[in-house]
């Protein structure tokens, strides 16, 4: 038992919690229980546009629905970018940040003009060209100068990972054109601030992690310990998610959506109701992931 565990569920609040969501949730809030820890809900509503009005508390009030209570008050991203611009001011100073006067098309026909092309669903890997100066250019967004090479960490069900940041990223977006911080830099800076030692979230956010340990070293806060779940598939074999589809959660039998969240994670217990079943998952997931 760990009493100095903490970690978070972090939703977008594009849409209502669906099937793959949910998966997310039960396994950050069974880590937490299993470890005798806190467990919170932060609403990762820093990309604005892509925001649903409503979708925030509706994906409370579907967690309370299925026995996910955080144990402490939401917090919602959009009311801390104070801190955002305060980690982004303490890079540029660093001389780890710089503007970028780039579009995206800038970007690509760059890269063709490298002799590089870009695989589909493939990262966007940034050249480097505003590295030495904008010349004359307006700055558009700002980015990390990513100044080291391999990145490998340890993922508790995935094994050891590595990412060559560099060559497959490129110096990446803290600050978007559009004034938003981008999700890399929101979720470092939160992840500190809240205490967050566990980290357990999808496997589709498994990639974002050595971007994120980067920023970590830069900005010289605690790297949490990671585990990345399995995803629910949609029919075209991709991730279930509201853009291909993935319907909300009919929550009209919660035990019924916990049981199918469960067998994803590999959990096949059961229960009476979703209170006796959560009891006896979180056992079950003790067993396979307590330390």
């Amino acid at each position: 038992m760990s009493p100095a565990y903490r970690g978070r569920f972090a939703p977008s609040p594009t849409g209502p919690l669906h099937a793959g969501s949910l998966v997310a949730a039960l396994a950050s809030w069974l880590d937490a229980r299993a470890h005798g820890g806190r467990w919170l809900v932060r609403i990762e509503d820093v990309d604005k546009p892509r925001c649903v009005a409503g979708a925030d508390h509706e994906i409370l009030r579907q967690l309370a629905a299925c026995g996910l209570t955080p144990d402490e008050p939401p917090v919602w991203q959009s009311r801390r970018e104070p801190l955002y611009q305060e980690a982004l001011d303490r890079l540029v100073q660093a001389g780890r940040a710089y503007p970028c006067a780039c579009s995206r098309k800038d970007i690509e026909e760059a890269l063709r003009a490298l002799g590089r092309q870009r695989e589909r669903n493939a990262e966007l890997v940034y050249p480097g060209t505003c590295r030495d100066g904008l010349h004359g250019r307006a700055a558009r967004a700002w980015r990390l100068r990513v100044e080291e090479g391999g990145v490998t960490w340890a993922d508790r069900r995935l094994g050891t990972q590595s990412q060559d940041v560099p060559r497959e990223v490129g110096d990446f977006v803290l600050k978007r054109a559009d004034g938003l911080y981008a999700y890399q830099l929101a979720v470092v800076v939160d992840d500190a601030a809240q205490g967050i030692t566990h980290v357990v979230r999808g496997e589709d956010l498994a990639d974002n992690t050595a971007r994120q340990l980067l920023l970590q070293r830069a900005l010289e806060l605690p790297t949490p310990s990671y585990l990345h779940t399995p995803l629910v598939l949609g029919p075209n074999g991709e991730k279930l998610s509201k853009q291909n589809g993935a319907a909300a959660l009919d929550l009209r039998d919660p035990l019924a959506a916990l049981q199918a969240a469960g067998r994803t994670l590999g959990l096949d217990v059961h229960g009476s109701d979703s209170g006796s079943w959560l009891a006896t998952a979180v056992s079950a997931w003790a067993h396979r992931y307590g330390m």
